[in-house]
């Protein structure tokens, strides 16, 4: 085994650096996510994977805000984000601006994550879609109905336990990675 990196040997970017370097072509949203550790932990995440942006919408705490921050660790500083007053309106906004929008949510005919690749090589060739947006619900409600029905697929992580939701930071950890896999050149 080899011995731990210090902060200094990983080379992190300065929030400057951050803001100038290309991002990921993914945007995030969050659907009225009542914990702000969640929203910060998401924050988090996706300045991990230099994700484009955010959406906060309906109820979705805001930065700056000290539950985010200690989740964030001042990600919401470098992320990018906007916030709607409903989640509709993120998705027209995004739809406008040539986004393909999956919901994550358990959904009838719902393409599961595993098969992630090849749905993103058949938009990309067949459609020449580049921009991805993906929608995390509400930590009890998950996804509102109407937003499932406005986006243009619903993703699924598949599970096979006796619990079937999984806590929204969780998730959006495990499909931002999914999507870096597949955009991140």
């Amino acid at each position: 085994m080899g011995r731990k990196l210090n902060i200094l040997e990983m080379g992190r970017m300065n929030v400057e650096e951050f803001k100038r370097s290309d991002k990921m072509p993914l945007v995030v949203v969050l659907d009225d996510v009542r914990s702000m550790y969640n929203v910060g932990s998401v924050f988090r995440t996706a300045d991990a994977f230099r994700v484009s942006s955010i959406c906060l919408c309906g109820i979705t705490a805001q930065p700056p805000h000290p539950e985010i921050h200690k989740t964030a660790l001042g990600a919401e500083d470098t992320v990018d984000w906007q916030h709607y007053p409903d989640t509709m309106s993120a998705v027209e906004a995004l739809h406008t601006q040539g986004y393909y929008i999956f919901s994550i949510e358990q959904c009838e005919g719902s393409t599961m994550l595993q098969h992630l690749p090849d749905t993103i090589s058949r938009l990309r060739s067949e459609q020449h879609i580049e921009r991805f947006a993906i929608i995390m619900g509400n930590e009890v409600k998950g996804v509102k109905q109407e937003v499932v029905n406005a986006s243009d697929a619903c993703l699924e992580i598949p599970q096979f336990g006796t619990k079937h939701s999984l806590n929204v930071s969780t998730t959006a950890g495990m499909v931002i990675w999914e999507f870096a896999k597949l955009l991140i050149v």
